[in-house]
């Protein structure tokens, strides 16, 4: 039998469906590779992970180690963006099963001298390929086991520079690969940093007329002072007027009323036009530079939809679908029927010029300086559609980074993270208890989802006021911004929740007054703000590592299922944060946490010292089990990195 098959390369990660679709990292991150790797008998392996970026001609390699039960994990450096390949090679490990041995059998007192000529003859195989001063080295190497006793054995093959040394030298005999798998690698706003989401026709001053980009520009410093990263704009187009919803959703409005910025389009134009009350293009251009001047990023919010006022549906009719009378369907989710929008057919003999005019909607907004995409409903559009039409646009414009607003199965949104997109939607707002948070999260940060599926943490959205929200008060919106910030590295707000607005339709998880019917006008500064709060937080996870990184959360154990605790360590620094959150936000609660002292870098009895990031307090800790007490609004959490 072929020895080369003999060793078996199983479960490697990260894979996304065995290596079907690329896994996703971010530039400048470190990805950590692992692998079952086995043969048969008591002969030693060894192993490594090949690596490469596309732009590369040659492979990089990086050790494997075993973790225990045939389990072996390796890093890969991820240094830029794009595409990048790795394999898991391993072979067999001659020399470490010959000196496994030999010491075993020099122990226990047996006569090793033919296994010293075997050992010998084998290490002078490897001097073949072998130049330079490593093969100075191991010649010395070689003699020295040639005249050694069997007592002196012993310190010549557990000297760590002769065991590297052989090692360096070693050919790879049997050596085996695994398929080749792909990781896409996005810039670092793909996978770390936090959205403020408003509507910019709200942005106004209060008595004033609707409000214009000019008016977001002045909001620029508040937003950016709070700590965002992203200014996402609900969509900016014209508006239908045919069916337009009024107040709360009515489907009767008033002459006065705005209607809903996702039914669009008008006489004034469609998805690459803006509407005027809002401004120019050129005033849209000078938004995004203001933005950028100020470190921060345009996000648009891209609905493929449309009014029946759009330009499609007179220049395209055969775009829509047909009722048995002739007339275009309205958008359905049976028993409510929307009105005021028309869903486009992707399918049939239009369908690629639908494909690539979809396309031109979004390399227009590309071309404007948008470079991150909040995409609506994608899960109502064909897979193959979305593969493609982010394939191509990344052909051109490689940075864009794709959110998906997909509240939808599992197992679709999924599948929409697989085929490209680089983040999406959770249940996190629908996720209150601790078994729940617990469930949801270990399994979104465990293999296989972690390779692929970044989650998004909103806790609010211009469509969801939460009934936690309605009814905890302050230190509900503080309680449920901890959790989001904390459980992944992307988190955003809907405006108005750094002001605790939580008026909503009774019996309905709705905003009364929703701003997705009305304009609205806020005093930013407003008695009772938690703006301060929220800067805290988004300042702390800029400046922690563990915060930054994607599937490198754990749950540990209290006694009170009111107080969640959790940890993050850096796979990059080895950074690890201890967070413990009062998820009652109408109750103060005590706990006693189960720190994992291994994890954590504790190793003893000794007591230690925890500052709590949130306010800087610092406590002195000892050993597994220690006490927390959480007061809603005022202390509803700990954010706790070990030392002063």
């Amino acid at each position: 039998m072929n020895r080369r098959s003999d060793i078996v390369i199983e479960e490697v990660m990260p894979a996304v469906d065995n290596g079907n679709f690329p896994a996703k990292a971010s530039e400048g991150s470190i990805l950590t590779v692992t692998a079952r790797i086995y043969r048969s008998g008591s002969s030693r392996i060894r192993a490594r992970v090949a690596s490469k970026h596309s732009s590369d001609r040659k492979w990089e390699y990086a050790p494997l180690e075993p973790l225990g039960n045939d389990l072996w994990a390796g890093k890969i450096s991820i240094r830029k963006k794009g595409n990048y390949s790795f394999k898991i090679q391993s072979w067999d490990d001659d020399f470490g099963t010959w000196r496994e041995g030999i010491l075993k059998w020099a122990a226990a007192g047996e006569d090793v001298k033919q296994d010293q000529i075997a050992g010998v003859q084998m290490l002078k195989t490897y001097l073949r390929n072998t130049k330079g001063n490593l093969r100075t080295k191991l010649s010395q190497i070689i003699r020295s086991i040639e005249t050694a006793s069997s007592s002196s054995l012993k310190d010549i093959l557990t000297d760590s520079d002769n065991i590297e040394t052989v090692y360096l030298c070693q050919s790879h005999h049997g050596l085996v690969s695994s398929r080749t798998f792909k990781v896409l690698s996005e810039r670092k706003e793909a996978s770390f940093s936090a959205w403020y989401e408003l509507f910019p026709r709200s942005q106004g001053q209060p008595g004033s007329g609707p409000g214009t980009f000019a008016d977001v520009e002045r909001r620029i410093p508040d937003i950016k002072e709070m700590g965002f990263d992203v200014i996402y704009l609900t969509p900016i187009h014209p508006i239908g007027k045919t069916n337009r919803r009024g107040k709360d959703g009515s489907p009767r409005a008033k002459k006065t009323d705005p209607g809903s910025p996702w039914a669009i389009g008008s006489e004034l134009g469609g998805h690459k036009d803006i509407d005027p009350s809002l401004g120019t293009v050129e005033d849209f251009l000078h938004l995004v530079e203001e933005a950028r001047k100020n470190g921060l990023e345009i996000a648009l919010d891209i609905a493929i939809q449309c009014s029946p006022d759009h330009p499609y549906v007179k220049e395209h009719p055969e775009w829509f679908y047909r009722r048995p009378d002739g007339s275009i369907r309205y958008a359905e989710n049976p028993p409510k029927k929307y009105y005021d929008i028309y869903p486009l057919k992707f399918e049939g003999p239009h369908k690629k010029a639908l494909y690539e005019e979809m396309k031109s909607i979004f390399l227009t907004w590309a071309e404007r300086g948008v470079r991150i995409f909040r995409v609506d409903n994608p899960h109502t559009k064909p897979f193959e559609f979305w593969e493609w039409l982010i394939g191509e646009v990344r052909k051109i414009y490689p940075d864009c980074i794709f959110l998906a607003e997909a509240f939808t199965r599992p197992s679709v949104m999924y599948r929409l993270s697989k085929i490209g997109f680089s983040s999406s939607y959770t249940y996190f707002t629908w996720r209150n208890y601790d078994f729940e948070i617990k469930d949801y999260f270990t399994e979104i940060s465990s293999d296989p989802l972690r390779a692929h599926f970044r989650p998004m943490l909103f806790p609010n959205t211009p469509d969801i006021l939460p009934p936690v929200l309605q009814t905890g008060g302050r230190a509900a919106f503080k309680m449920r911004a901890i959790l989001a910030a904390t459980l992944s590295p992307l988190w955003g707000i809907y405006s108005g929740f750094e002001l605790c607005e939580n008026e909503a339709i009774e019996g309905k998880e709705e905003y009364l007054n929703s701003e997705k019917y009305e304009i609205k006008k806020r005093d930013w500064f407003a008695p009772g703000n938690i703006r301060k709060f929220i800067s805290v937080l988004n300042r702390i996870r800029k400046e922690s590592s563990a915060l930054m990184e994607i599937g490198n959360l754990e749950f540990h154990t209290t006694n009170n299922p009111n107080i969640i605790f959790y940890t993050r360590k850096s796979i990059k620094t080895g950074e690890t944060l201890m967070i413990a959150v009062n998820i009652n936000p109408f109750e103060t609660h005590q706990a006693t946490v189960e720190v994992p002292l291994e994890k954590v870098g504790i190793c003893n009895d000794l007591p230690y010292r925890v500052t709590d990031l949130l306010t800087g307090a610092t406590y002195t800790w000892q050993g597994e089990k220690n006490y927390v007490r959480l007061i809603p609004d005022e202390r509803p959490a700990h954010i706790l990195r070990i030392g002063d």
